[in-house]
């Protein structure tokens, strides 16, 4: 591994990746793979991970195309340094904000969507001027294999490399110091990461998780309810069969409205996906055994499948578990207070839709937040009283391929942010960079001290507006200081 880091190295330190030529030439050759090797991405998927070639474009392919059509298209923009507005005191001075390349980034990709958060962060990075070591997931080996072969014939080899293996491969890149570390993947990983990090005191962005929750409102409006059960059953079970990190961990509804909602979920899940375990259809399966075991655990708590109302059937032979629902799960059992990453959908009910700001606050800050509201008082309270990586009004999901606002999470759920502009940003740093002249001087910055010097000083931390006037006091001084000597 040392010698990986070495070369990739040696490359960014020749300056080749900080000109806009390579590194538009990188996000071209990202366009280029995804154009051309559409198809074996699509079966890499479905050997995976069983995903639909709709859901592998929507999900993977088209998530990471857009996102290296918008770096090709503004990363000059994004490289051209920012003016900065300098004080009149500093008078005469300019300053500007310049975006550096943080060097060499260690990319850790997760195994749930293999391809596009592999090639969004490493866009990311490349898009800053950065070398970069991305490790895909052992846990997707066929898209993992993909990238590694197919990588290297696209884009600098000696800039960007791509290392496979599993958790002792991980380990060993660990142990070595990068400039930049992203992770995805779960908390309890993430601390492992964060701890690697903190011997060389490399900075981390870290996209993590959580049970992110959805308030479901009554809409009053008939049509409006189906469509808030509509995305919220796309939201469930459409990304990856439940194993999304910005997916519906559980819904909150009043009492008398559950009825109603569960209705309509069961109606979208038979249209979406078919009515029993042998017909399912468009629904990814768990990924190994292993976390088909986990999430099968969680219903084998007595007091929990006691709770289902919907679904239950697995197929441990396929990895399958069809779309349950749960009513009222013991708040105390695993299914409540772990993160699911599977297609179990607990509803919680309550006296008033308003409770459920300080059932949310009473948890760990989710990845996302999402409130199916037409109540404008409602929205305000749900915006001031919690807190989570993003919050999202009547849909879910979406908020994820919006590239003009930051993802990333808050807490337990993520440290840093990146897409768009903003993945730009946390793989550089933003250099202050302040150009004086040696045209005049204000002497009552330098000792030795009086009472004209303290009001000075005074005065120009307190009211920059009247830098000027300052100007002409501190000429005074220095006048006066030159009379008396």
């Amino acid at each position: 591994m040392n010698g990986v880091e070495e070369e990739v190295r040696n490359t960014f330190r020749s300056g080749r990746t900080r000109g806009v030529a390579w590194r538009k030439a990188q996000l071209q050759g990202i366009l280029n793979l995804l154009a051309e090797k559409e198809d074996e991405i699509f079966e890499a998927l479905k050997q995976d991970l069983g995903k639909h070639p709709v859901e592998s474009y929507r999900d993977e392919v088209g998530v990471a195309k857009k996102s290296a059509a918008n770096a090709l298209r503004c990363v000059e923009k994004w490289m051209a340094p920012q003016k900065g507005r300098i004080p009149l005191v500093f008078f005469p001075a300019r300053g500007a904000v310049v975006s550096e390349p943080l060097g060499v980034a260690l990319i850790f990709a997760s195994w749930n969507f293999p391809i596009s958060l592999a090639l969004d962060p490493v866009i990311g990075a490349i898009s800053a001027g950065n070398a970069v070591v991305l490790k895909p997931s052992d846990l997707a080996p066929k898209c993992s294999s993909f990238l590694a072969n197919t990588i290297p014939l696209y884009l600098d080899p000696e800039a960007i490399k791509v290392v496979e293996g599993g958790k002792d491969v991980a380990e060993e890149l660990l142990q070595l110091k990068w400039d930049k570390i992203f992770f995805t993947g779960s908390p309890q990983v993430g601390r492992v990461i964060m701890s690697a990090a903190a011997k060389h005191l490399t900075p981390v962005t870290l996209e993590l998780g959580g049970k992110c929750p959805a308030i479901f409102d009554n809409l009053s409006n008939s049509s409006d309810l189906q469509v808030a059960a509509k995305r919220i059953v796309g939201a469930k079970w459409g990304p990856c069969n439940g194993q999304a990190c910005i997916g519906i961990d559980y819904v909150l509804v009043e009492t008398q409205l559950a009825s109603v909602l569960i209705e309509l979920l069961q109606k979208f899940i038979k249209r979406f996906y078919g009515e029993n375990l042998k017909t399912l259809e468009n629904l990814s399966r768990i990924v190994n055994k292993h976390h088909f075991d986990r999430v099968y655990n969680l219903l084998k708590d007595p007091k929990v499948a006691a709770s289902v109302i919907y679904g239950g059937s697995v197929d441990e032979e396929n990895m399958l578990i069809e779309p349950t629902i749960l009513l009222n799960p013991p708040l105390d059992a695993d299914i409540m207070t772990e993160e699911i990453f599977g297609p179990l959908l607990p509803i919680i009910t309550m006296n008033n839709i308003e409770e459920s700001i300080q059932f949310i606050n009473s948890r760990e800050k989710p990845l996302a937040i999402y409130a199916f509201t037409k109540n404008d008082s409602l929205k305000e309270k749900i915006l001031q009283e919690t807190s989570s990586g993003s919050l999202t009004f009547n849909d879910a999901i979406v908020q994820f391929i919006c590239d003009t606002l930051p993802f990333g999470g808050v807490g337990q759920s993520g440290l840093g942010r990146y897409h768009g502009k903003f993945s730009f940003d946390t793989f550089s740093h933003e250099k202050a960079v302040l150009h004086r002249s040696f045209l005049i001087e204000l002497e009552p910055r330098y000792p030795p001290w009086n009472n004209f010097k303290m009001e000075f000083v005074r005065l120009a931390y307190n009211y920059d507006y009247v830098g000027l006037v300052l100007l002409l006091l501190g000429l005074r001084g220095l006048f006066r200081t030159n009379r008396s000597q």
